[in-house]
């Protein structure tokens, strides 16, 4: 499958980002995605509770499609959880504060990605995570996105949070048949 995004490129504008006040962040993301990735970017910003995997952070979704997503997400207050397992793989590109991830074959390892870094989530991998108060991070998921819809709303359906599982599955769905009509699978 062919995938739009390059997870090279997305670190790039990361980094131009990194560092900077939150508003003037998030703009300077969204613009400059928008620039490389023409009619493929939201460019309204729709900030959203993300509940999913003991985690709570908020989020507004860049693009979605049915074999890729970009979102911006983070939180003022930090939050830790665990990140799922996957069939795709996930670039986390972390503009401020830290993340803090260990795994099962390394539970006694502690992994710190600080602002300007990267890290990845191979499909088929977990990692328990928490991220420090004032961390933001690009995140860029490729792979067949359906399957990590349950993961992403879990949280909101355990909490019987019908409004923020209603708004995930809308803004998803809205932007997916957005990339579908650009010819974007």
């Amino acid at each position: 499958m062919a995938y739009l995004f390059d997870p090279e490129r997305l670190h790039a504008v990361s980094r131009h980002a990194t560092g900077l006040p939150h508003r003037v962040m998030v703009r300077t993301l969204v613009e400059e995605l928008d620039r490389l990735y023409p009619r493929q970017i939201e460019r309204t910003e729709d900030w959203m509770m993300s509940l999913a995997g003991g985690a709570t952070g908020v989020m507004t979704v860049l693009h979605c499609s049915l074999s890729e997503y970009v979102i911006i997400f983070g939180t003022p207050v930090g939050t830790e959880g665990f990140s799922g397992r996957y069939h795709i793989d996930i670039f986390d590109f972390l503009l401020t504060g830290e993340m803090w991830t260990f795994t099962e074959g390394a539970c006694g390892e502690r992994i710190i990605t600080r602002p300007g870094e990267a890290a990845r989530l191979p499909r088929g991998e977990v990692k328990g995570f928490r991220v420090t108060e004032g961390s933001w991070m690009l995140e860029y998921g490729r792979g067949p996105i359906v399957t990590c819809l349950p993961m992403a709303v879990s949280g909101a359906l355990a909490s019987l949070d019908g409004r923020t599982l209603w708004r995930t599955l809308k803004v998803s769905t809205r932007l997916t048949c957005k990339a579908l009509l650009h010819g974007k699978v």
